[in-house]
């Protein structure tokens, strides 16, 4: 089996295949979408008309166009076209094509190897890639769904031009749609099928920019078409049969890849923002998609401390009660629980200076010496332990007539540091009017030992005695 293969201009059409592959575009011209890369006078195209695109990887979602423009330019510049899976391919594999490429090279023939899904691929199979792509002898095109930045190694990525491609708009899969069944050589065009709009824009709204995924359901939707029809010219795609093809929705989502972490971001910082409508929405998007609700109530219960706090401290509350719902009454009971505290969160008032806090508190314990603990706060069980003033100028604020000691409780080096600052929002209000009040007590309190020992040492002065005989 050769692995080179030279893509001729027009390809024999093989009506087995699947429509998404039938209808891959064969110029820049029939491509759809991603003009921002490949509209006239942009980056990647005038590099594609110049034959100067060097190694290249495109960063995009699933169903965009990444190996349909690996061909493209693989057919543009009659260079041999190698296609890679990172799923089935080892080291082994990449050496021998690597060598075969190198060999083909001083012949005057130009490789291009296609990688999908390159990010599947471990560092030591990536770096099998690095001597050929320094070399030239061949122009690598990675295609990846996951952010490069972590997936790629860094020598690789620094060879090669990254892409992003952007997922296709619903007018856009429309178009594709149209062009399919319209299309008699590639497409559905000799099933004369006629189609609703809103029937096309249903699927464009499902597929959520995934042409493949488009075009698959568009095949079933033809398929059940024509049954309903038995065969006859009037078969019609309409609402009901595309919502028969369709079934359930599936959602774009990967739980270990950058899409998680996108969309807990948003979710966060819309209960941040106090826009219940936009959290409900990423909620959903999240746990619709399969995720482990275990995650999302940690996530939210850490929202409760962060961006809420003593402000309503019944937040935390209410996060932990809907991860105690999440255990026992599981999915999808559950969902509700979890918007509920989520709607909480949002409505609630936010304060982050428990967060600020503790930040500042982290600072200094990582950047100042650890001093000891005060004497005074330390315990003294033992005679020894007392001797050498464990506990000694202890008070007991309950003790006290306001409950509160004049009393240093941080260590030298850190004395009279304030970290916790609250905010004027819900219940801080209150706190803030009671650590102020609390002040005024400790600064009473120190005012009234400074007298007391002033007026102690000046009785003390000699000449100054009062049990003096005369």
């Amino acid at each position: 089996m050769n692995l080179f293969q030279n893509i001729p201009a027009d390809e024999p059409v093989d009506k087995s295949r699947p429509l998404a592959d039938r209808m891959r575009p064969r110029t820049l011209d029939e491509f759809v979408g991603q003009e921002h890369i490949l509209g006239p006078g942009r980056a990647l195209r005038v590099q594609i008309e110049r034959d100067d695109t060097g190694s290249l990887i495109f960063w995009g979602p699933p169903g965009v166009g990444k190996t349909t423009l690996a061909k493209i330019i693989a057919r543009m510049t009659h260079a041999d076209f190698i296609e890679f899976s990172a799923v089935m391919s080892g080291i082994k594999e990449i050496k021998q094509v690597m060598a075969d490429a190198e060999r083909a090279r001083q012949y005057g023939t130009r490789t291009i190897v296609f990688v999908d899904e390159v990010h599947r691929f471990n560092k030591a199979q990536q770096d099998a890639f690095l001597p050929y792509v320094e070399k030239g002898s061949i122009r690598l095109i990675g295609a990846t769904t996951e952010n490069p930045s972590f997936e790629v190694i860094s020598a690789l990525l620094s060879r090669c031009r990254v892409y992003v491609l952007r997922s296709l708009t619903e007018e856009q899969i429309v178009s594709l749609l149209q062009r399919a069944l319209s299309d008699k050589d590639r497409g559905l065009g000799d099933l004369k099928l006629a189609a609703d709009e809103d029937a096309l824009r249903k699927i464009a709204a499902y597929s959520s920019g995934d042409a493949r995924s488009a075009y698959n359901a568009l095949e079933v939707a033809a398929t059940l078409a024509r049954e309903i029809s038995q065969g006859g010219q009037s078969a019609r795609i309409d609402d009901a049969i595309v919502t028969d093809a369709l079934q359930k929705r599936v959602l774009m989502y990967d739980k270990a890849g950058e899409e998680h972490y996108n969309l807990i971001s948003a979710l966060h910082k819309s209960v941040r923002n106090s826009d219940p409508d936009a959290a409900l929405y990423w909620l959903a998007r999240m746990l619709e998609a399969g995720e482990d609700p275990l995650y999302v109530a940690r996530r939210v219960i850490r929202m409760a401390s962060e961006d809420i706090g003593l402000a309503d401290p019944n937040a935390l509350a209410h996060t932990l009660a809907a991860r105690d719902a999440v255990d026992f009454l599981g999915m999808p009971e559950a969902n509700l629980a979890l918007a509920q505290a989520v709607v909480y969160l949002c409505v609630a008032p936010k304060s982050n200076a428990l967060y600020t806090a503790y930040s500042a508190v982290q600072d200094d314990v990582e950047r100042t010496a650890q001093d000891p603990v005060p004497l005074p706060l330390r315990n003294a069980p033992t005679g020894l332990m007392k001797a050498f003033g464990y506990g000694e100028g202890y008070q007991y604020a309950h003790n006290l007539e306001d409950k509160v000691a004049d009393m240093q409780c941080l260590p030298d080096n850190l004395k009279d540091r304030v970290y916790y600052y609250p905010s004027s929002e819900g219940t801080e209000a209150r706190i803030k009017s009671r650590l102020e009040e609390i002040k005024r007590i400790k600064t009473s309190a120190s005012s009234k030992k400074e007298l007391t020992t002033e007026n102690t040492e000046d009785t003390e002065k000699p000449g100054r005695r009062t049990d003096r005989k005369a």
